[in-house]
């Protein structure tokens, strides 16, 4: 056999001959004359086309020939449509038409046909230059196949989600085949390692005929060493110089972690990447070396080998039913995802499993999700907004939990006992069956084991909670209908009693309780032999306890305890199930459990249960002891358990379950309707009239119209009250919400328009950003000054082209009314039907990292570790629950018809009884967030300064022009506020301006020098996004590419710009624009979530075509998260509202701003001037330079900044006074501005309000400050500050002088 490597070694780079070295060379051709050499070689696998131009160039230089071709040849049923892409490299050898039109193209193969989806259109000219045929000779030639190819301009989202989708399901089908394949092949284990000998292909230098060696044996003067590992994150990095590339990856083989480090040139390193990106297994040979770039040891190959690793299966020909699993949401004691368990249960062909978290069942969405498909079909028995449809288990998911049982007859009086007073037990629960929700059932026939279930978890949160969620068996009794109850682990009441030497009449009227019990292997209980054989010993405290395992001092011991159990299942004719408690899915998991419970102060976290996922055979293994009937319970008794379970039981109800209003959808389009006649007039501009409409249309079509009503009730209560609200989020981008009074943000394009004869000018053609920036016109009827409004945001950002988007409405309302606002959401639906939305709160990666380095050091770890294992423990112990909290402002609402339980379990949040509010126990946003209605009602400054404002000026907020120039002189300049740079320290008059006064966004205002609104809103959208501004528009500006202006600010404004110019192209060419509306949303999509580099190649060509600029995709490409133009609208109307105030009513302004900021400021330094203040600022600075500046100190020197220029303005303040000042209003009096006790510091909220109660409790001045703390409640030290700052004038210490005078 002629190999490649025998011939051509030398004459090519290691990375060639590693893809290219074992291909059999069919025939040589050799043109002596031409120099040219060409070679006809057969290969086992696909190689990448690069691979194969680069050899030849190697071979044409090294051996001195003018050219060389390879030619490869494939069997036929290696084709696949993925290898596309270098089926083009062949065809543009020898036709460049096809150059530039294949970018981003796939490919579909069916039958004979080889469908060409093309991004960047072209199909008629590839026909005309024979690229077509052309694919179909190269075809032939490479495989042998005989193919029909043609071209798909793909214009329409549906074809490109199809063409996607099919390729995936080809790809899944074709991975199948592979491994079932891979099953009847006979591998070599490598001895001693779980990879395979005769799998080994090179990727990287030569051979390696090395035995490796476990990571965790590698010594640091090992030199040359040869290890195996699954490769679990890589980087890759070029040079400054470029040509050449930094590339590091971190293998595992699980005993220890390293990293492999390498430099090369681009051309050595890409084909590496392309194949380590995608993971796997390798050998690598190579130098151990320290780096001191990453200050440790990485492996420098030599040599790299990809390998198959053995995989575990389950080869059983009757597989078990695992009953007893437990999650990382398992309150910091189970370690896997729900995803990652469910797929291991799939892939052994298990046919149904439980998840049975401890005492929640906040794991079961996303298990549900991974165990069940959707299938759309007319006679489906569920419906969701889409359509009617059937769930398709790949598996059967049993929704349980696994609870904390108290006997309450035993101990009636549990809640009011000490936790070591009375037992509690561990407890499986499982849903049999529920169809509560099925309106096609009479309701006196309809099961309730989900709604039971879920209702024994509220009573649990809300009134049994003591350390743990307990249950009450008497609850449970009532409650079981639908539910199997097994008698769980050693923590069980069963096993206990076994363990407390029970009769044989009790454990037998324990058991009977139970519909199964449950038996576990050894090694699940092997602690217990760990205890000692004494009936008494001392715990950490030094205290006696007894110790109830002082009997089990072997595995017979153990053994004869499922013994046991078994033999009362027999006697009460109940099922015997053995359960493995998962708690992780691998072996090697349990380092990671290890890690977490040390963090909880386990002493024993390192001698972890053997609690991963086992399959059937190491279960069988596992019960040995029970002879034959180890079958019985491992696989025989589970499945008679789930066969009895209904299929498909979902835990969250599918559909949208909106609360109902008679008469919503009338009363929202008649108001949006008279509120649009009011502004424009009757009949409606055909204009405004078409996007109402049109809304409307979609809003309640799509059912939402009772959401708007809701919102436009709960804004008109506020409002009733005294208090505006403010919009956030992309609620403005609708109009009827405008309309409807819920939003300030006007969407329509910038118009003109009379308040008194209604005439109206729309300016369509998108030249201006914002109406607010349109010159001042009069009406040309009735010759008074129009009102200039509207923004031109798209309504498709809020609710989807087709209404496929859940609206969230979000509402700021002021933070002083925020709780009555909450009340009267109550009001509107009932209390009991009104709930705080519930949240989930992970390990984050930096306290993971806390774990593992507290863990590490410890153990006296820490140094000897290597960072890849670091990190890979750190990943390991990330996203796992630590607690539950509530959504600041996320009312959630049940509709009346039903209970909150229908849906989800409700808690406190944190299990804190003391914050008095229930949540629900799904989190919300990832669970049930398309199924009730969430109403955001936030707290926020900004409608709390609106008041203060309104009612110390009597100018209402509305009535302020937010096209004043000297608003947008004074985002970057001092000038309209009379005081220079110098003297506050900004070079903008923006402090005390919401979003415009943090030292970032004066930073891009004094960059960006903004001029107009819509400039502001791009500020605003530049500063809220991620990789929008620094390293993005930033530069843009600073290069003179582009200005403000023209930079992508929001992520609406993309949309409106490609639609603009997409007309524009239409309008100057006559043609149809190859960027249709469709593609301008789902540009802006992309680019907003981040996902432009993968998804935007596509449309490239099209953009450019309309007269995109390649500068503009550039800065796609790097967008990581957009900000919304409706939310950056709302920000900037509040904004310029309250700057208005500062310019035009500066004392009022401060007043306010002081008074609802609230917290302390330098009293002392405020009453004594602008030299003090400047003093203070001075002190602060150098601290900063010095690099000991504290954060108390610098959110002082932002406020000082504040105090200065008030100072500056001529405003002044007057000191606490004892009989004048208020707790916290900076009160005006004779044009300055009186500090309340709050603005000293020190004296917190409560000190302040109680001074001020004693102040005004009816009992007169105080006679000394003995008389002061007593009737305030104060302390000495309150009363020292006080004095200090001149509050308490010549008021004496002590009561003692009234024993005179009297």
């Amino acid at each position: 056999m002629n190999l490649f490597q025998d011939y051509f070694s030398e004459f090519v780079e290691p990375f060639q001959c590693s893809s290219l070295g074992n291909g059999r060379i069919e025939r040589f051709t050799i043109k002596r004359d031409a120099r040219e050499l060409i070679v006809c070689l057969s290969l086992d696998e696909l190689v990448d086309y690069s691979v194969f131009k680069s050899a030849e160039e190697s071979i044409k230089s090294k051996m001195g020939l003018n050219k060389v071709t390879i030619k490869p040849r494939y069997l036929s049923d290696l084709f696949e449509p993925a290898y596309f892409q270098s089926v083009i490299g062949f065809v543009k050898k020898n036709n460049p038409a096809a150059n530039g039109f294949f970018d981003g193209a796939e490919a579909s193969l069916d039958g004979n046909k080889l469908s060409v989806s093309l991004k960047k259109g072209g199909s008629e000219i590839l026909v005309a230059q024979n690229v077509d045929s052309d694919i179909e000779n190269v075809l032939s030639e490479l495989f042998g196949i005989s193919v029909k190819a043609e071209f798909i301009e793909t214009e329409s989202y549906d074809i490109e989600k199809e063409v996607k989708k099919a390729y995936a399901e080809s790809k899944a089908k074709k991975a199948e085949i592979k491994a079932e394949q891979q099953k009847n092949v006979q591998h070599t284990l490598l001895e001693g390692f779980p990879i395979y000998a005769d799998t080994k292909k090179p990727i990287y230098g030569r051979d390696i005929k090395e035995i490796p060696k476990n990571i965790a044996d590698v010594k640091t003067d090992d030199g040359i060493i040869t290890v195996w590992g699954d490769v679990l994150k890589y980087e890759e990095r070029e040079t400054k110089r470029g040509g050449n590339k930094i590339f590091s990856f971190d293998i595992t083989d699980y005993t220890s972690s390293v990293t492999v480090k390498m430099f090369d040139a681009n051309d050595v390193i890409d084909p590496i990447i392309s194949k380590i990106s995608s993971g796997g297994t390798v050998i690598i040979n190579g130098a151990y070396q320290f780096d001191q770039y990453s200050n440790g040891y990485v492996l420098r190959p030599r040599s790299i080998e990809s390998v198959l690793k053995q995989e575990k299966e389950d080869n059983e020909p009757e597989k078990r039913i695992e009953l007893h699993m437990h999650t990382a949401l398992s309150e910091m004691d189970g370690i896997s995802t729900p995803k990652s368990l469910i797929k291991q249960a799939i892939k052994w062909g298990h046919s149904a499993v439980a998840i049975t978290d401890h005492g929640v069942v906040q794991a079961l969405p996303e298990a549900f999700n991974t165990a069940y498909d959707k299938k759309y079909c007319e006679d489906g028995n569920f419906k969701d907004q889409i359509g009617t449809f059937r769930y398709v288990p790949k598996i059967k998911l049993i929704l349980g939990m696994e609870g904390y049982l108290v006997d309450d007859e035993k101990y009636p009086d549990f809640m009011n006992m000490k936790l070591n007073q009375f037992k509690r037990y561990h407890i499986i629960l499982l849903v049999k069956e529920d169809n509560s929700l099925d309106e096609s059932i009479p309701k006196e026939e309809r099961k309730y084991g989900r709604k039971n279930l879920y209702e024994i978890i509220s009573a649990s949160n809300v009134k049994y909670f003591k350390n743990r969620p307990l249950i009450p068996k008497s609850l449970l009794a009532k409650k079981r209908a639908g539910i199997i109850i097994g008698s769980a682990c050693e923590q069980g009441e069963l096993y206990q009693a076994i363990l407390n030497e029970a009769n044989n009449e009790e454990l037998e009227k324990i058991a009977s309780f139970y519909d199964y019990l449950e038996i576990q292997p050894n090694g699940n209980n092997a602690f217990m032999l760990r205890t000692g054989d004494k009936e008494y010993v001392l715990n950490k405290r030094g205290e006696e306890k007894k110790n109830i395992y002082w009997r089990v001092n072997s595995e017979e011991d153990l053994i004869n305890i499922n013994k046991k159990i078994i033999a009362l299942g027999d006697k009460l004719g109940k099922l015997t199930v053995a359960t493995g408690d998962v708690h992780f899915l691998s072996e090697h998991d349990a380092k990671f459990r290890a890690v977490i419970m040390a963090s909880k102060g386990f002493d024993d976290a390192d001698q972890q249960a053997p609690l991963y996922f086992k399959t059937t055979r190491e279960m069988l293994d596992d019960f040995a002891w029970a002879g034959d009937r180890a079958k019985e319970f491992v696989i025989d008794n589970p499945k008679k358990i789930a066969d009895s379970v209904m299929d498909a039981i979902p835990p969250i109800p599918p559909g949208t379950f909106q609360p109902h209003i008679d008469g919503a959808n009338e009363e929202l389009t008649e108001k949006c309707w008279n509120r649009a006649k009011e502004l424009y007039g009757d009949p409606v501009p055909e204009y405004v009239a078409n996007r109402l409409q049109r809304e409307l249309d979609s809003i309640i079509g799509h059912g939402f119209g009772v959401l708007y009503v809701i919102a436009k009730r709960l804004v008109e209560e506020s409002e009733r009250n005294g208090y505006l609200v403010g919009s956030r989020g992309s609620v403005g981008s609708s109009f009827a919400a405008h309309m409807g009074g819920i939003s300030e943000v006007n969407p329509l394009a910038p118009h003109y328009y009379c308040i008194k004869c209604k005439h109206s000018e729309f300016i369509l053609d998108g030249s201006v950003g914002s109406g607010f920036d349109l010159p001042a016109k009069d009406c040309p009827n009735c010759h008074i000054p129009m009102k200039r409004d509207g923004h031109e945001i798209p309504f498709e950002t809020f609710l989807g082209f087709d209404g496929d988007k859940e609206p969230d409405i979000d509402l700021n309302f002021s933070g002083e009314y925020q709780s009555r606002s909450h009340r009267y959401t109550e009001e509107l639906f009932g209390k009991e039907y009104v709930f705080k939305a519930g949240t989930m709160a992970t390990v984050a990666d930096k306290t993971a990292y806390g774990y593992v380095m507290k863990y590490l050091d410890e153990r006296g770890l820490q140094s000897s570790t290597p960072r890849a294992e670091i990190d890979r423990l750190t990943v390991g112990c990330t996203g796992i629950k630590r607690t539950t909290g509530q959504h600041p402002g996320g009312m959630v609402v049940v509709p009346d018809k039903y209970t909150v339980e229908d849906f989800t379990p409700i808690q406190y949040p944190s299990n804190d009884e003391k914050k008095g509010t229930y949540t629900t126990h799904f989190d919300f946003k990832n669970s049930l967030h398309d199924t009730l209605l969430k109403l955001d009602e936030l707290g926020h400054d900004n409608p709390t300064l609106y008041k203060y404002l309104e009612d110390s000026t009597g100018i209402p907020v509305m009535n302020v022009d937010l096209s004043d120039p000297l608003l947008y002189q004074l985002i970057t300049s001092t000038e309209p506020i009379g005081v220079s740079p110098d003297d506050i320290d900004c070079p903008t008059g923006t402090l005390a301006i919401p979003e415009m006064g943090t030292p970032f966004v004066i930073g891009m205002l004094t960059e960006a020098q903004p001029k107009t609104f819509a400039d502001l809103l791009q500020i605003s959208g530049l500063s809220h996004g991620t990789d929008v501004w620094l390293g993005n528009a930033q530069e843009l500006i600073k290069n003179g590419t582009c200005t403000i202006s023209d930079v992508i600010g929001c992520r609406d404004d993309i949309m409106t710009y490609l639609l603009h110019k997409a007309e524009s192209y239409e309008k100057r060419t006559g043609k149809e624009s190859p960027l249709k509306k469709k593609d301008c949303f789902k540009i802006m999509e992309y680019t907003r979530k981040g996902k432009a580099p993968k998804e935007l190649p596509p449309y490239e060509e099209a953009m450019k075509t309309v007269g995109v600029e390649q500068w503009y995709i550039d800065s796609c490409y790097k967008i990581k998260y957009m900000f919304p133009k409706a939310h950056a609208a709302a920000y900037v109307i509040a904004a310029l509202r309250l700057a208005w105030y500062k310019i035009h009513k500066p004392i009022h302004f401060y007043s306010a701003y002081f008074t609802v900021r609230g917290g302390a400021i330098d009293a002392v330094a405020a009453v004594a001037g602008k030299a003090a203040v400047k003093a203070r600022m001075k002190e602060i600075q150098s601290h900063k330079e010095q690099g000991t500046m504290t954060a108390k100190e610098g959110e002082t020197y932002i406020v000082l900044q504040i105090v200065i220029e008030m100072l500056c303005r001529g405003i002044e303040f007057l000191p606490v006074d004892l009989y004048k000042s208020d707790w916290r209003i900076y009160k005006i009096e004779d044009g300055k501005i009186r500090l309340p006790f709050s603005a000293v510091d020190g004296i917190g909220e409560n000190a302040a309000k109680q001074i001020s109660a004693a102040v005004n409790d009816g009992n007169g001045d105080f006679i000394s400050c003995d008389d002061l703390m007593a009737r305030a409640h104060i302390g000495q030290s309150i009363v020292d500050l006080l004095r200090e700052c001149g509050a308490l004038g010549d008021l004496p210490a002590s009561n003692q002088i009234s024993l005179f005078g009297f």
